[in-house]
């Protein structure tokens, strides 16, 4: 039987160089890619208790194939998994499972 996704340390500072993980956050940022280049939607979420927000250890999501994700923007709590890898070497999940989780008042 095979493992489950490895938890990802809250803080995002020490992730493993790959494999199965699942973790949450917010998100920092989304990207848009220009229409005459191949439909991806990439967002950077790091740790709901990053110590210094904006500035802290990120993951970089990436869904292939699509342009948007409704309900996916800066500032949106998330929970997801993958499979981690590195890209540019920036820590990324192309993707992933995920599910929007309700905001803190």
């Amino acid at each position: 039987m095979a493992d489950g996704p490895t938890a990802i340390p809250s803080d995002f500072s020490r992730l493993p160089d790959r494999g199965r993980v699942a973790g949450e956050g917010v998100i920092r940022s989304v990207t848009f890619v220009p229409p005459s280049e191949a439909p991806s939607f990439s967002a950077l979420i790091e740790s709901r208790s990053a110590p210094h927000p904006g500035r802290g250890p990120a993951v970089r999501l990436i869904w292939l194939g699509r342009r948007r994700l409704r309900g996916v923007s800066a500032g949106t709590p998330l929970r997801f998994s993958g499979m981690l890898s590195t890209h540019r070497g920036e820590p990324t999940i192309y993707n992933p499972r995920y599910e929007i989780l309700a905001k803190e008042d």
